[in-house]
């Protein structure tokens, strides 16, 4: 998925980037330390405990956390696990189900069908 707002943060980044000479015509979109060369894993997961530090968490994060917290922010949002099971790109809904640890919000949010009866 991407939103339009992250398209546009995107674009934005592309023009700032390429005016400044950090991106070569035809190059990545995330350029390494050297712009011909794509952003490295290890940039990447220092990029991504930056930001955790930043953002005052304590856990430990990885570039698959964020895989891990996809499926719970969608649930919350009220989508419907079988089209997470497609976003994710998995087979079995067992895996999604994995992935999808159910969040507290919506388990607050049942209701018994039992009381939904009305009584005669």
């Amino acid at each position: 998925m991407l939103s339009p707002v992250l398209l546009e943060r995107l674009r934005s980044w592309w023009r700032v980037a390429r005016a400044q000479g950090r991106m070569l015509d035809g190059g990545w979109l995330f350029p390494g330390l050297d712009p011909i060369d794509p952003l490295s894993t290890r940039q990447l997961n220092r990029a991504i405990h930056a930001a955790a530090d930043a953002a005052g968490i304590d856990k430990r994060v990885s570039m698959h956390t964020l895989r891990h917290s996809f499926a719970p922010h969608l649930l919350e949002a009220k989508v419907d696990i079988r089209v997470i099971q497609v976003l994710l790109g998995h087979k079995k809904m067992e895996t999604t189900a994995l992935y999808a640890q159910v969040a507290t919000d919506i388990l607050r949010e049942v209701v018994s069908p039992i009381e939904t009866l009305h009584s005669a």
